[in-house]
């Protein structure tokens, strides 16, 4: 498995190697040993999760708080999407800095999301497969997150205004400047 640093800190590309024949592929999508040896970070996933989204859809920008805090390892199975990521780690030196990456079924990158983040996707292809891996279990008391369209963090979701799908969730998310990172 190949790994990129980011512009944020701790947070990671990974490429799995993929073997192709007539037969088709194989990739080892994680290996927590590989993983701990490249970055010094020791992680276990407890939960999967997984969502199938139509072209335009925006999740996010969400995250956890306090114990709870999540953790993830994302991926695309099928399709595509622009996945998005900013630290909100008040001691970082990457705070308030956001990244983002095309995640595809063909490119096959995922995207190390470490806790203290929040964490989004645009949907770019229809019947895009979005799955990822999280070290602590969902909670709802701990949920917060950020409006997609903050003006402070100013994201291109490499999508028109009128194009984009929003939960009404979401679109109720306080800004940056509202929200409290730990």
């Amino acid at each position: 498995m190949k790994l990129e640093k980011t512009n944020l800190e701790d947070c990671f590309i990974l490429s799995p190697k993929v073997f192709e024949d007539e037969r088709g592929t194989f990739s080892e999508t994680f290996n927590a040993k590989n993983f701990l040896d490249q970055t010094g970070i020791a992680v276990a996933f407890v939960q999967d999760n997984e969502s199938t989204s139509k072209y335009g859809v925006v999740r996010g920008l969400h995250f956890q708080t306090g114990v709870h805090g999540q953790t993830k390892l994302v991926r695309v199975v099928k399709g595509s999407a622009l996945d998005v990521v900013v630290d909100l780690r008040k001691g970082s030196p990457s705070f308030g800095k956001s990244f983002s990456i095309v995640l595809s079924g063909e490119n096959k990158k995922q995207l190390f999301v470490p806790r203290g983040f929040a964490h989004g996707f645009s949907v770019l292809e229809d019947a895009t497969v979005f799955a990822y891996k999280c070290d602590a279990y969902y909670n709802k008391e701990s949920e917060r997150g950020i409006v997609y369209n903050d003006a402070t963090l100013a994201i291109d979701w490499h999508l028109s205004s009128n194009a984009m799908i929003v939960s009404k969730k979401d679109l109720e998310l306080p800004t940056f400047a509202a929200i409290k990172p730990e």
